[in-house]
């Protein structure tokens, strides 16, 4: 079973550049100029894409390398229509945010506690990035007015991220833990 196929590769390549573009509104790097009136800028969709891309596909690796250490299949998926939808979102420079980008396949034959343990690993991984950046915060005296930055919104992001996914309703992973929750009894 290969780490990481070539088509997987590929998405990740296409859901990092998406990503970029659809956070660089919501996620912004201090500007060197304030008054710029400049509208696209790459250095904004790499800064976006830095933070968001880690949040989104190592929550979904998460799910992947959970099942894979069980010994079944996983394989990663862009979700091409949630993230249509968020770059669509983008385009008409809507105030809100949606779209569900990506997906880890995984053929039945889990059980329960496999099941409730590969759904809990990508909101688990976000809370495992939301710690790191609060300790990053808490203990690293000197960073640039970026990086700070940086660090507080995937600080923010990932509890986001993992709050929500653990809502129980489907198709989030709360759903999932919560059938496989309830499998166990």
């Amino acid at each position: 079973m290969a780490f990481l196929s070539s088509a997987e590769i590929l998405q990740l390549f296409v859901i990092t550049l998406a990503l970029g573009y659809i956070f660089s509104g919501f996620i912004q790097r201090p500007k060197d100029d304030p008054f710029s009136l400049k509208k696209f800028s790459w250095k904004d969709i790499l800064f976006a894409a830095s933070i968001a891309t880690p949040a989104v596909v190592l929550h979904e690796f998460g799910h992947k390398f959970v099942a894979m250490a069980f010994g079944l299949a996983a394989s990663f998926h862009v979700f091409w229509a949630g993230l249509v939808l968020g770059v669509l979102l983008k385009m008409i420079a809507s105030p809100f945010l949606f779209l569900a980008p990506a997906y880890v396949s995984i053929p039945a034959g889990a059980t329960a506690l496999q099941s409730t343990l590969i759904a809990f690993a990508g909101p688990g991984v976000n809370l495992l990035l939301w710690g790191i950046s609060a300790l990053v915060l808490t203990y690293k005296k000197k960073m640039s007015e970026q990086e700070l930055f940086a660090w507080a919104i995937s600080r923010k992001l990932n509890l986001f991220l993992f709050w929500f996914n653990l809502i129980p309703i489907p198709p989030l992973d709360g759903w999932a833990v919560l059938l496989g929750i309830h499998g166990l009894f």
